[in-house]
């Protein structure tokens, strides 16, 4: 009885002293031996493997894409330039005057929204700010707020929408304008509205009759705006656009 005993746990020794010999430290048997890597693999198949994960609701993806391109042209051709010529003519305490200024008119549809959106303290905060920086900051030009600790929070109808619940929609490259949504470009169309009812500083009239006002505006917002097309050096820069839009905008809903 003894014999069979002590042959069967010498066996078993054996079989694990072999299996030991085969086992990696994290307990798998040899875990590289059957793995096969591509040779070829570069960063363009890595991506291309990994845009199902970026998938946005695009239905008129053709169209966009040309769109897409359009501004993408436009940028590199027309707006650009003449970003750096401003740049170039124009000292840098001068542009910072027309950013504050065109940023504080920004403030009247802010508080609408957050007032819409029930947020009162960030209605109070835009308040404080639009009193602030008109009064003190001579109509804008300078942004005192901030050194008060008020901060720019921006709040658009996009955004007012969001919250309410309605769905983003279909995705929109809006020509000049950038990414954007069905939702958040009807919220577009509603501050800008906005802004031309209040009529605040009698800006949007002034801006009717001397369309050079509106031509600074654009300008200085591409001129603040770091995002430059190609910068992501992909040639799914499309597609990775439009997945950081989306979730940016789910994030600032949300906030």
């Amino acid at each position: 009885m003894i014999k069979p005993l002590l042959m069967a746990a010498l066996l078993l020794s054996f079989t694990l002293a072999q299996a030991n010999e085969r086992t990696h430290s994290d307990g798998f048997t040899e875990p590289l031996q059957y793995l096969k890597f591509n040779p070829g693999l570069d960063q363009r198949e890595f991506e291309r493997s990994n845009l199902n994960a970026l998938n946005v609701y695009d239905p008129l993806e053709s169209w966009n894409r040309r769109v897409y391109h359009f501004n993408y042209r436009f940028d590199e051709w027309a707006f650009l330039p003449l970003v750096r010529g401003y740049r170039y003519v124009t000292p840098q305490l001068v542009r910072t005057g027309v950013s504050n200024f065109f940023s504080n008119l920004g403030e009247v549809p802010s508080l609408v929204n957050s007032l819409l959106q029930l947020k009162a303290q960030r209605s109070m905060r835009s308040t404080a700010r639009l009193l602030f920086n008109t009064v003190l900051g001579v109509g804008g030009l300078w942004d005192p707020a901030t050194r008060f600790g008020l901060p720019r929070q921006r709040e658009d109808f996009g955004q007012t929408l969001g919250f309410y619940g309605v769905p983003a929609g279909p995705y929109l490259m809006l020509p000049l304008l950038g990414p954007s949504n069905l939702r958040d470009t009807g919220g577009l169309v509603a501050d800008l509205s906005v802004e031309s009812q209040v009529n605040f500083l009698d800006v949007p009239d002034y801006s009717r009759q001397h369309p050079q006002v509106t031509a600074l505006q654009v300008l200085d917002q591409r001129a603040i705006n770091d995002f430059r097309y190609g910068q992501l050096n992909s040639p799914f820069e499309y597609d990775k656009l439009r997945y950081f839009y989306t979730e940016a905008r789910k994030l600032q809903i949300s906030d």
